[in-house]
C-alpha cells in the first residue's frame, strides 16, 4: 500500500493530522446550545453574556449548562448556553444583544 501513496496524498494525510492535533478543526459555532430552541441565539453577534450558572467547576454539558441557567433566568431575557473555559470550565448564560 505504501507504494501508492504518492506525495500529494501523503502531504494531505499529514495536514489532516496537523490540523486535528492542534485543534484547528475545533470550532466555537457549533459550540452551546440555544436556550430554549429558537430563541434565535445562533448568530454570536446577536448574544452579550448575561451571568454564571451552577458550580465551578462545571463538569456538566451544555444542555446541563442550559437546564441550569432556564432555573435560574426567565425567557426571555435567557437565549443561549454554553461550558467555557478549561482551568476550571464555567456555565455561561447569554441573552440577546440589544
Amino acid at each position: 500500500m505504501a507504494k501508492n501513496f504518492n506525495s500529494g496524498s501523503f502531504t494531505i494525510l499529514v495536514l489532516v493530522l496537523v490540523m486535528a492535533s492542534t485543534g484547528i478543526l475545533k470550532t466555537k459555532a457549533l459550540h452551546g446550545v440555544e436556550c430554549p430552541v429558537g430563541s434565535g441565539c445562533l448568530d454570536p453577534s446577536k448574544r452579550v453574556f448575561l451571568d454564571e450558572c451552577g458550580p465551578v467547576p462545571f463538569l456538566g454539558t451544555d444542555s446541563d449548562c442550559c437546564t441550569c441557567c432556564k432555573a435560574k433566568y426567565p425567557t426571555p431575557p435567557l437565549c443561549w448556553a454554553v461550558v467555557e473555559g478549561t482551568n476550571p470550565p464555567h456555565c455561561h448564560c447569554y441573552q440577546k444583544a440589544p
